[in-house]
């Protein structure tokens, strides 16, 4: 992929990175976008990829590569740096699935289920 679908993920709202990965999505002829993160930001890419997956585009495939970089130290020697790569790419049967969805009036949305609420209680039954 060329460097422009590329997202890095740093310190910002997830929102941001969001509309940045659907900007890239919605392009014509976009493929996919690429998140990249390492150290802290690394559970930022995770729900940047979760909400833009889950509450905007379902059809989406993800694939996921982890690694290591090994950077400097002030003091001499080298750090060990965790990074993830997301690539979400639209799926080719997406179109129809969506279609589908409509026409049974699903959304998607979790469904609210009253009877499974958590009551306070802490589990303990009333007598």
């Amino acid at each position: 992929m060329s460097e422009s679908n590329v997202v890095y993920i740093g310190r910002k709202p997830v929102m941001n990175y969001v509309l940045a990965v659907l900007t890239i999505l919605k392009q014509d002829g976009s493929k996919g976008a690429v998140l990249r993160a390492r150290g802290r930001a690394i559970s930022t890419a995770v729900d940047t990829a979760e909400v833009t997956r889950n509450r905007f585009l379902s059809d989406l495939i993800c694939s996921v590569s982890i690694g290591t970089e090994q950077l400097p130290r002030e003091e001499g020697g080298t750090r060990n740096v965790s990074t993830m790569e997301i690539t979400l790419t639209k799926s080719p049967t997406g179109e129809v699935e969506k279609e589908e969805q409509s026409s049974r009036g699903d959304t998607g949305a979790p469904r609210y289920n009253r009877e499974a609420r958590n009551t306070g209680d802490g589990g303990r039954t009333r007598s």
